[in-house]
């Protein structure tokens, strides 16, 4: 880390991104085609980079994320904007604006901000989920499920909400099968959706998996055979990167699935002058998702940012 002595000094933007995905990229990118200076903080942890590509990507459906991100980059930069590695630590209003400090960079200061740092998964505590994550541990029918068409996909019951997943995976294979796990007793009515649909319930607990390379997954169950499985489905909780916002004095909204920075529409906060985007504010938002509500958020921050700028001009003119 740089010693204080080395740190330049604050420099001074319209706005900080904090997070370089790709709702922060798409917000950077607006804002600096409307000429705004911004600072994109980027602490390079993207959620999708274990994934061979990103899908419903229109017109680059399964681009690697890192090679879509690496063009985003690109052209945020070609418009003017600065793009900083570094980690943003801490956050705190000063006056009308913002200071922010970095790990590794000192501290900035901004008129508005967008917090675009996304989302931490937390997975289920067993053994060889973390190791298979977005490659043969699945949890989105939309952002995996073409690729394991017609396959054996085992999803792990941890809430009612694997019934629904199960469902979900249905539609693209006929095999199947529930591990109800540590979720609930299931319901007669969803006893029967599933009998209905032929999809497959064991009621174990699940003590592991075991990555068997082109032979897709082994289950390892308590108490009854191990199960071959080409994929398999969890159920992660979602939690907002939301420690910045919080520092200003925001609250983290409760989901059935973790919890997010609750925004209007356009991204806007409870903060004043903080908007937030992608994965942060919406738990469910894919990769375009995520990059349209950028574009709105930074649209949003330009307008707000417009009204000071002419109220200020207003009043600077009434006082000629």
């Amino acid at each position: 880390m740089s010693s204080t002595t080395d740190l330049p000094a604050i420099a001074h933007y319209d706005v900080a991104v904090i997070g370089g995905g790709a709702a922060g990229l798409s917000a950077a990118t607006a804002l600096a085609r409307s000429r705004r200076s911004v600072l994109v903080v980027d602490a390079g942890e993207p959620r999708n980079a274990p994934a061979e590509g990103a899908h419903n990507v229109l017109g680059q459906d399964g681009v690697p994320p890192l090679d879509l991100l690496a063009a985003g980059r690109k052209e945020a930069l070609g418009y003017g904007a600065e793009i900083r590695v570094d980690t943003a630590i801490a956050a705190r209003r000063e006056g009308d604006a913002f200071e922010v400090d970095l790990e590794e960079s000192g501290t900035v200061r901004a008129r508005r901000l967008v917090l675009a740092s996304g989302l931490v998964d937390e997975l289920p505590d067993l053994p060889g989920v973390k190791e298979m994550w977005g490659k043969k541990v699945l949890h989105c029918p939309y952002c995996h499920g073409w690729e394991v068409r017609d396959q054996r996909v085992g999803v792990i019951g941890s809430s009612p909400m694997s019934v629904h997943q199960a469902l979900m995976f249905r539609q693209l294979t006929g095999d199947v099968t529930l591990f109800t796990h540590t979720m609930p007793e299931l319901d007669a009515d969803a006893t029967e959706q599933l009998a209905a649909r032929q999809i497959r319930v064991v009621d174990v607990r699940v003590e592991g998996l075991r990555d068997e390379g082109e032979r897709g997954v082994t289950v390892m169950l308590d108490g009854a055979p191990e199960a071959e499985q080409d994929a398999v489905v969890v159920a992660p909780r979602f939690h907002a990167r939301a420690d910045l916002y919080e520092q200003l004095g925001g609250t983290v909204t409760d989901h059935p699935l973790g919890e997010f920075i609750d925004s209007d529409p356009m991204g806007k906060t409870e903060v004043p002058g903080v908007w937030a985007a992608g994965n942060a504010s919406d738990l469910s938002a894919m990769v375009m998702v995520a990059s349209g509500a950028g574009v709105m958020a930074g649209a949003a921050v330009n307008a707000d940012l417009i009204a000071e700028d002419v109220a200020a001009a207003v009043d600077a003119r009434a006082g000629q």
